[in-house]
């Protein structure tokens, strides 16, 4: 009977968030949990004292990114002070407490995820004891930040790819853990010190990319990009896809499509001017193309965003 206790799901939350806070569930499927990291569940907490959440023996892993406000996390027999910008990776089989302290808000993202190598990045990231992730001095919004409002994005229209790259986003948050903390940036932020795709990236792909992000709207040329990297433009075309993951036209192209989402979501602009926005003359080909990566027309991406 003891032994059972010791194993049994203890877990306790109160909720004091704000109306504005949700959350989604998946129901993985089977191939999933056999060979992916995939979401359990995600959401984003508006949350007030006295919120907290406690809990253990949870067979689930939680990331959690602290947007605004002020956090306190008890773990691992220490206590972490949670700012902006900060980042905790915990396995929940281990007993943790996390609460908004008196006198102030705590607004995050989280993630619970498993897979069946969770624990080995788990292991990895604590191989020289836990710790947070605090924001970098200058540094770009954080890709946890980012690689949880794509999965959020992923999961509110699933299909039939959705696990897949969920999967994907996961493993890019877990490999920024582990980057960060072997690099000493983890509690203790390093000013000055090198991202993670500083590391994997060359620095002239880096720079053709952060070129590329800066005009997508405008013409490519790739002749004028290879140049400047002194090698042949289908060697750079080569080279910018083994490390970034796509060509450099696609990366355009899927920049075009995120700023006409963007503008579709938030904007009442007509399409043609948002295909001249997003640098694309004729209309006609913008709905094309976005139908033909989206599987719907942008004004049937507009009316599912808009009630």
């Amino acid at each position: 009977m003891g032994k059972e206790n010791k194993n049994k799901l203890m877990e306790q939350c109160l909720t004091s968030w704000s109306a504005d806070s949700w959350s989604l569930f998946s129901n993985p499927s089977q191939t999933a949990q056999s060979i992916f990291f995939y979401m359990q569940e995600t959401g984003c907490f508006h949350t007030f004292y006295p919120y907290y959440t406690e809990r253990e023996n949870l067979n689930s892993f939680l990331i959690l990114h602290t947007l605004s406000g002020r956090g306190i996390l008890c773990c691992q027999g220490q206590e972490y002070e949670l700012g902006p910008g900060s980042s905790f990776f915990i396995n929940c089989m281990d007993y943790h407490k996390y609460f908004t302290p008196e006198g102030s808000h705590w607004d995050f993202l989280w993630l619970h995820f498993n897979g069946s190598n969770a624990l080995g990045y788990f292991m990895e990231f604590t191989k020289n004891g836990f710790g947070i992730l605090e924001k970098q001095d200058g540094a770009a919004p954080s890709r946890i930040e980012s690689c949880i409002r794509q999965i959020m994005e992923l999961y509110s229209k699933k299909d039939i790819t959705t696990e897949v790259l969920s999967a994907q986003l996961i493993t890019s948050i877990l490999t920024e853990f582990i980057l960060r903390r072997n690099a000493g940036t983890g509690s203790a932020s390093a000013a000055g010190a090198l991202s993670p795709d500083d590391i994997l990236i060359p620095p002239g792909i880096r720079e053709a990319e952060r070129y590329i992000n800066r005009h997508f709207q405008e013409p490519l040329l790739l002749d004028d990009l290879a140049r400047q990297l002194h090698v042949s433009k289908y060697h750079f075309i080569r080279e910018f896809s083994r490390y970034v993951g796509s060509s450099p036209h696609e990366y355009q192209i899927e920049l075009r499509l995120s700023y006409a989402k963007e503008l579709l979501k938030y904007t009442d602009l007509p399409v043609n001017e948002i295909a001249e926005r997003c640098g694309i003359n004729q209309a006609s080909h913008f709905i094309n193309l976005f139908k033909s990566r989206e599987h719907i027309t942008p004004l049937q991406f507009r009316k599912s965003w808009k009630p």
